[in-house]
């Protein structure tokens, strides 16, 4: 990599200078980067490899790239050590994302009664409120409770969603097991022997193993007769046919859980909190026009697409305060060359300066100012809605991520 300029040192071992600076303050380092060489890419050091950083004009060649030139599979499995955390086939064969993305989004309109009433029935429960009086409560934890309901309606179905654990289990599946690896010393070993990776993994298959039992046996003995099948994400990976023990297809569903939980909602979920009670002149506009459309067209696909000033306040809130400084990450499973004509040698891992490139001025009017109802002023001056929608994804705005791979569990949800 020494034709793609360095921001700090790019000598060993002063580059672990850098690499310190970057894990405390990256937001700084990529600034610096992106002022300095004006979208072109540029390199940082990491504690565990170099990091190409690309600019905007770059998008197009993430957009076109194919799994085996650009993955984002092997990236998250480099972070996340999936592979020795559940298993290397949830890797080399992730069905899953595309039976989640495929018949999540096909059926979506049919899952919001469900998910209406599952989130009501976790709020009376978390909350237990009683009359009039105000109660503190940890607004964070909480959702994620309630997500993870709401969720696990629509992954395995009623009453079936009731035997999940709480979040905090899956937390600590993950988490906790992750903490295992962090050493990244031998981690096949240190996975099989490190008390907290055997412990999550055997909790989760107490709690999922029946429920993937009995979806097994109704579909052995009903098989085309059964009228009343489940239209969930565990009965669809079984159609599929492509893993039939319960342990394969338990941590299937244990590791969708954790994308929908974990990925993207916490750290939005407290600046919109926070955004709320910073600008409480807009709590009145969001909730007359929550008001007005559930009364029109009830708790429906329809009412939510039509809520525009809530779409818009997420969608500033997303920009101004994303989940991560950086995204689009991908790996290079091949030498590739660019669109700009720079070389990329396999192996090489690349990011997009997300959290740089939400907040220029060049594209943003006064971007580092919270302004919650930016996206409707550009959406009413370029005449297009869908563009600047808070799933909306296009060079200026992709809080999750660009291409084929912007798209998470709990983004239709």
């Amino acid at each position: 990599l020494d034709h793609i300029p360095s921001i700090g040192y790019s000598s060993w071992p002063l580059s672990y200078i850098t690499s310190f600076k970057y894990v405390s303050n990256a937001v700084q380092i990529l600034q610096e980067g992106y002022a300095k060489y004006k979208g072109a890419p540029f390199k940082v050091p990491t504690l565990n490899r170099w990091i190409v950083v690309i600019g905007r004009q770059h998008l197009e060649d993430i957009k076109k790239s194919t799994d085996d030139e650009l993955s984002l599979i092997e990236v998250a499995n480099n972070s996340a050590k999936v592979d020795y955390l559940i298993g290397p086939e949830i890797n080399s064969n992730p069905y899953h994302i595309s039976i989640a993305r495929i018949h999540l989004t096909r059926n979506l309109g049919l899952y919001y009664p469900d998910i209406k009433d599952e989130v009501h029935a976790a709020f009376e429960k978390l909350l237990d409120l009683k009359a009039d009086a105000w109660k503190s409560v940890p607004a964070v934890e909480t959702v994620r409770e309630i997500v993870c309901r709401a969720s696990n309606r629509v992954f395995v179905g009623l009453p079936r969603c009731t035997l999940i654990p709480p979040v905090s289990l899956v937390t600590y599946f993950f988490f906790q097991s992750r903490q295992s690896l962090r050493t990244r010393i031998l981690p096949s070993l240190v996975s099989k022997k490190l008390p907290k990776t055997a412990t999550g993994i055997a909790r989760a298959m107490k709690h999922l193993d029946p429920i993937v039992k009995e979806h097994l046996k109704c579909a052995g003995e009903r098989k085309d007769d059964w009228s009343d099948k489940p239209n969930d994400i565990l009965q669809w990976l079984i159609d599929e046919k492509q893993e039939s023990s319960t342990r394969q297809l338990a941590l299937r569903v244990w590791t969708v859980n954790f994308a929908s939980i974990h990925v993207r909602l916490p750290p939005h979920l407290h600046k919109r909190c926070t955004n709320l009670s910073a600008y409480p002149q807009y709590v009145g506009p969001l909730r007359e026009e929550v008001d007005a459309l559930i009364r029109e067209h009830g708790w429906k696909k329809e009412a939510i697409a039509l809520m525009r000033k809530v779409d818009k306040f997420l969608a500033e809130t997303q920009r101004l305060e994303g989940v991560l400084t950086s995204s689009v990450q991908r790996k290079a499973m091949k030498d590739l060359t660019l669109s700009d004509g720079t070389f990329v040698p396999k192996g090489t891992h690349l990011c997009i300066p997300t959290y740089v490139f939400h907040r220029d001025g060049a594209v943003y009017e006064n971007p580092g100012v919270f302004n919650p109802f930016r996206f409707s002023q550009l959406s009413d001056d370029e005449g297009v809605s869908a563009r600047h929608q808070m799933v909306g994804v296009t060079q200026d705005y992709f809080p999750f991520g660009f291409g084929k791979h912007a798209w998470c569990y709990a983004l239709p949800v």
